[in-house]
């Protein structure tokens, strides 16, 4: 193989912050302390829920409500996955946001509004009033508080994984979901005992009417409520760090109109025969509606900055000029993967897959910077990502280009009114992408001086180097081949 040719010049940007503040100077600094210590919260906050929901609802009831409650979690968790697949973050921090909700978050939860509720029941004398109380008041800031923890968490701790509005609702709709899973499997089993009890059977027994407004109509009600908590300390990450007073208020604006939305929600069932059924209308379908349209927005405009930032490294010779338009269209990026799947193996559609997220990455960094919302560490960074991209770059501009020749719009090119002498004789140009495909290239070199595979992509003023070895023709010029390693 040839050796790595060396690095085009970089593009211009903020300069880099000196940053003068200790690494690892303290023990609670080393990676493996600080996620033994959450692991262990939230191992025993788990062991701790289990056994108060199973003495709540018995063993039966307890794996009903589990087999019940775990149906909504996959849509829900592949619906904020979808979200998230523009610049996806780790895994371990949907997980870690899951867990936190379904453990920790739940165990607070239980513990206060049950403390709570007690203590206003004996000191009202009114047991009914203090459930309502409790419901509408107490349970909307336990509950939201303790969700925003795992919110905060992630934004503190994993500060390069959370860059937006997309990386808020993701996380905050992860915590939601788990801390509802949980909640579901109280709410199922009570009732499936109530059903033992009373001997109610069918639709008409409470376990079914549980399923019914808890899994079926409202899957979403939490999630809507801590995604706004997402929210507030998604638009703090874009702020930057030079607005403190939006990135201090931000987050618990958030955090309070979340709590408004419990609070509204849980208190319906108290406005009336129709309350619930008003508030659910009029209310949370259109909420629902109006943060999916949001959420769907910022995912498009995320791909619109992907589109406009890439092409200042497109010129100063990182990417091909084709690879903008590809890493930002979801298609393309799908089919680039799916292309280097096919002729090199999963290893391959793996790295194109590393490759997208950094530039992904690179892009939204470099909106940052042009908007003056960067702070220490830009050029680090930005440097880090490039050299990262560098590697993979002999398998996933190939991919790409490939990707972005086949989702492209044709362009028809209008022939001039004279005969055409010269480079590639007479004829007129049909449609297709940059390419004359009835007219052939003199001495082997593709039409318009575009590159084969094989061969550096740039031509005299780009860096030099081979990219990936893939089949010859199979990015538009003649015939799928066999795949044959090159030396």
């Amino acid at each position: 193989m040839a050796t790595c040719p060396p690095y085009p010049t970089y593009p211009s940007g903020p300069p880099p912050i000196a940053d003068g503040r200790p690494r690892h100077a303290h023990w609670w600094h080393r990676r493996g302390v600080r996620y033994g210590a959450l692991a262990a919260l939230l191992a025993l906050s788990g062991l701790v829920i289990l056994a108060l929901v199973r003495r709540q609802t018995g063993t039966e009831g307890f794996l009903v409500g589990l087999g019940l409650a775990v149906l909504p979690v996959p849509l829900l968790t592949a619906a904020f996955r979808w979200l998230d697949r523009v610049d996806p973050g780790p895994w371990r921090n949907m997980i870690f946001a899951f867990a936190w909700g379904a453990c920790a978050a739940a165990l607070i939860a239980i513990v206060a509004n049950s403390f709570a509720t007690k203590w206003i029941a004996t000191a009202t004398a009114d047991p009914a009033g203090a459930d309502t109380l409790g419901a509408t008041v107490i349970a909307p800031v336990v509950e939201e508080s303790a969700k925003a923890a795992a919110v905060l968490l992630i934004f503190l701790f994993r500060r390069r994984d959370f860059t937006g509005i997309v990386d808020g609702v993701v996380i905050a709709g992860t915590t939601a979901t788990g801390f509802a899973f949980t909640e579901n499997i109280l709410y199922l089993g009570t009732a499936f005992g109530t059903d033992r009890m009373t001997g109610g059977q069918g639709i008409a027994s409470v376990t079914a009417a549980t399923f019914f407004v808890r899994v079926i109509m409202s899957p979403f009600a939490h999630p809507l409520f801590t995604v706004c908590t997402g929210l507030g300390f998604g638009i703090a990450a874009l702020a930057g760090e030079r607005r403190r007073r939006g990135r201090l208020l931000l987050p618990p604006a958030g955090l309070l109109l979340a709590m408004g939305m419990h609070a509204f929600w849980n208190g319906s069932s108290t406005f009336g025969r129709y309350g619930f059924f008003a508030v659910y209308g009029g209310f949370m379908v259109p909420a629902f509606g109006l943060l999916t349209w949001l959420v769907v927005w910022t995912r498009q405009r995320e791909l619109r900055a992907i589109r406009e930032e890439l092409p200042a490294y497109a010129a100063a010779g990182w990417l091909t000029p084709a690879e903008p338009f590809a890493l930002g269209s979801m298609r393309a990026r799908r089919l680039a993967r799916e292309y280097a799947g096919r002729h090199l193996g999963k290893a391959a559609a793996r790295t194109v897959a590393q490759y997208e997220a950094y530039a992904t990455s690179l892009a939204f960094l470099r909106r940052r910077g042009r908007l003056g919302r960067v702070g220490a560490g830009f050029g680090e960074r930005e440097r880090e990502l490039l050299h990262e991209m560098w590697r993979r770059r002999e398998v996933a501009q190939p991919a790409l280009d490939h990707a972005a020749r086949m989702t492209a719009p044709p362009v028809r090119v209008v022939p001039p009114p004279w005969p055409t002498y010269g480079l590639y004789g007479y004829g007129t140009y049909g449609y297709g992408y940059g390419q004359a495909p009835q007219q052939q290239p003199l001495h082997g070199q593709p039409p318009y001086g575009q590159p084969s595979y094989g061969q550096p992509p740039y031509g005299p003023a780009g860096p030099a180097g081979p990219v990936a070895p893939y089949p010859a023709g199979s990015a538009g010029y003649g015939p799928h081949q066999p795949y044959r390693a090159q030396p």
